[in-house]
């Protein structure tokens, strides 16, 4: 793939993200979250520019060329390589929240499950385990941590207004479901974001459990 890039941002910081990115993809479609060619993963290289993954590649095949630049409205910076169809949800994240670096979205088993299992309440209320304190700004297994889950769309506007709806109404949003799909979350680098996935993961999993313990 050619990428031209901008004269503001050297080569070594592009690259640095887009393998800081295959690594993790690599490392995730090894879990078995990201299958076929699902998924998508970007890392913030400036205030208005973000690293994301091409639409259609293999996650855990990526390389530098699997990469674009992206500008934090979506569009293709100096390529002609198409980016991730839910990249305005990416970026929607990038602009609300300066001091996030890095999103990650996957598809595993559990997410997609919990998203079905969930949609008709449109949320997940965690209370009560320990690894919530993974997630940022959660101190204690008292607290309640609630993932939204939101219907399905292929049409990305109004994804974004949904997720938008639920910050404008002043509710704590660390990450989100999306019914049938998968999950989004976020962080300040991409050991953060990772962090909190692999809590979500596990806690997901955990409700699943309980589920359908006390139905049996």
């Amino acid at each position: 793939m050619s990428q031209s890039l901008p004269a503001t941002i050297p080569a070594s910081l592009f690259e640095s993200c887009a393998d800081a990115i295959a690594d993790t993809a690599r490392e995730l479609a090894a879990l078995g979250w990201t299958p076929a060619t699902s998924s998508n993963f970007s890392m913030r290289i400036d205030a208005d520019h973000a690293a994301i993954t091409i639409s259609g590649r293999h996650k855990g095949r990526l390389g530098r060329d699997d990469i674009m630049l992206i500008d934090m409205h979506g569009h293709g910076v100096g390529t002609d390589a198409r980016p991730s169809a839910e990249t305005a949800l990416h970026t929607q994240i990038y602009r609300r929240w300066p001091d996030m670096w890095a999103v990650l979205h996957t598809h595993s088993r559990t997410q997609s499950v919990a998203s079905r299992l969930f949609a008709g309440d449109g949320v997940i209320r965690l209370q009560g385990w320990e690894l919530q304190k993974a997630i940022s700004g959660y101190t204690t297994h008292d607290s309640v941590l609630e993932i939204p889950v939101f219907p399905n769309t292929q049409h990305m506007p109004e994804l974004v207004a949904r997720v938008d709806a639920w910050l404008d109404a002043g509710k704590p949003l660390h990450a989100y479901l999306i019914d049938g799909h998968g999950i989004y979350t976020w962080g300040r680098d991409m050991a953060e974001t990772h962090r909190h996935l692999e809590a979500l993961e596990f806690l997901l999993g955990c409700e699943l459990d309980l589920k359908t313990l006390r139905a049996s």
